[in-house]
């Protein structure tokens, strides 16, 4: 039986966004999401509104040329003190600098495969060290991979609509995980679900 699959309809790029952003509050560590879609559908915008939601700050774009970018955030843990060792840590006369403030948060692997030509480019790659990695995995154009995704991951499709700025996205979840989050996850979103 295929999974149950919700439509939410966006009327803007900003829209998309918000739905990206109030996804990652769901997302924990080595989560796959596969984005499929025409050019121009959103892929990109929706990827965007998640990292911003993951404390990513910075500009994300495509990886279309160099098939990943990898993105931490910039939120900071003030209670922690990381100690940074400089080349001259060896001279007794100088202490070690101390630095009050180190990353935390889920860091983003941000797949583009659109010219992937073969499998064999991603095993070069090292795939398999960012599905079920530290951070979350999200592919565009993940369709082409299919058989390498894991059997727990999100699907997310984009179809643009009539308008140039209209936007259907369909949510399929794989595994009871993803079942049981999606529906919470869209109840939270302030964008409103196709009946």
């Amino acid at each position: 039986m295929p999974p149950k699959s919700s439509k939410i309809v966006s009327y803007s790029s900003a829209e998309t966004k918000i739905l990206g952003e109030g996804l990652a509050p769901f997302l924990r560590a080595g989560d796959v999401i596969s984005f499929s879609g025409d050019l121009g559908t959103g892929k990109t915008t929706f990827i965007q509104g998640l990292a911003k939601g993951l404390g990513i700050e910075g500009r994300v774009t495509s990886p279309t040329f160099t098939l990943i970018k990898e993105y931490h955030p910039k939120i900071q843990d003030p209670s922690s003190k990381l100690q940074v060792q400089g080349p001259r840590s060896q001279d007794k006369n100088l202490k070690p600098e101390t630095c009050s403030l180190k990353p935390v948060g889920l860091g983003l692997y941000h797949f583009d495969l659109y010219r992937l030509r073969s499998f064999e480019e991603l095993y070069d790659l090292g795939y398999e060290e960012y599905f079920g990695g530290p951070g979350i995995t999200v592919i565009e154009w993940g369709e082409k991979i299919a058989p390498l995704l894991p059997e727990v991951f999100l699907e997310i499709k984009l179809t643009q609509q009539l308008s140039e700025n209209v936007r259907e996205i369909e949510i399929i979840p794989h595994g009871s995980r993803w079942e049981r989050l999606v529906p919470e996850w869209l109840k939270k979103s302030r964008l409103k679900q196709e009946r």
